[in-house]
């Protein structure tokens, strides 16, 4: 991500708001592209004054809503198959396993899946194509998609240009000692939650590993009591 806001920071502002619509625009078709890493960095370059935050916004909205629509409509067209070439050209990303688990979404919220996909790296690429493919009322599909890009693009870049801003105002003021105890306190709660999440695991294992010996000790009983009726 440093690399691609160093890269776009050399660009005039004008190509970089474009660049900003058109990843998360071809994204939003179905195509596995890093438009979420663009927006971020592109709202965190903001924060440096090179760009303006409501142009990005407002570029990522703009591509979001657009980008979905034609996934919505090129879904509609093609239908399942699309769905399946895509998954046989990028496995990693739309594979039947990813496939499986955006169509799971789509029946449990229905519209609302297109709203909140916006916030998930699978449903954000899957859901255009997929909403036409299930034949979604594109009216019902247009109002979520529209609600969703906007809040996503909007809040965002705002949350990040914010926090970058007041990151930049800090970073002047702060002395080394500071920053120094914030990066080890930083280190600390990262060996703490990763000292619990192995702990979790090796819990899990060991339960894993508990029930079957509970259930191998509750049916020897029962095959004992099986030889003994055969002896009589």
């Amino acid at each position: 991500m440093v690399d691609v806001q160093h890269w776009l920071s050399a660009l005039p502002p004008g190509v970089v708001y474009l660049i900003v619509a058109g990843v998360i625009g071809v994204e939003s078709m179905g195509v596995p592209l890093p438009g979420e890493i663009v927006l971020v960095s592109s709202a965190l370059l903001a924060a440096t004054g090179v760009v303006e935050p409501e142009w990005v916004a407002a570029a990522a909205a703009f591509g979001a809503i657009v980008g979905d629509s034609v996934g919505y409509a090129v879904g509609r067209r093609g239908g399942r198959p699309l769905l399946a070439r895509l998954g046989r050209r990028f496995p990693k990303h739309l594979g039947p396993a990813q496939l499986a688990r955006a169509e799971q979404s789509f029946a449990r919220h229905g519209v609302w899946a297109v709203f909140f996909g916006r916030f998930v790296a699978l449903l954000r690429i899957l859901a255009g194509p997929l909403a036409g493919a299930l034949h979604v009322p594109y009216r019902r599909f247009l109002v979520a998609n529209a609600a969703g890009g906007l809040v996503w693009a909007f809040g965002t870049t705002y949350l990040l240009y914010s926090v970058g801003r007041a990151a930049e105002h800090w970073l002047k003021d702060i002395s080394w000692a500071g920053l120094v105890l914030a990066v080890l306190a930083g280190l600390g709660s990262t060996w703490w939650l990763r000292r619990r999440a192995h702990r979790a695991e090796s819990s899990a294992s060991e339960s894993n590993d508990v029930g079957p010996a509970v259930e191998a000790a509750a049916a020897a009983p029962a095959v004992g009591s099986v030889r003994a009726g055969g002896e009589h």
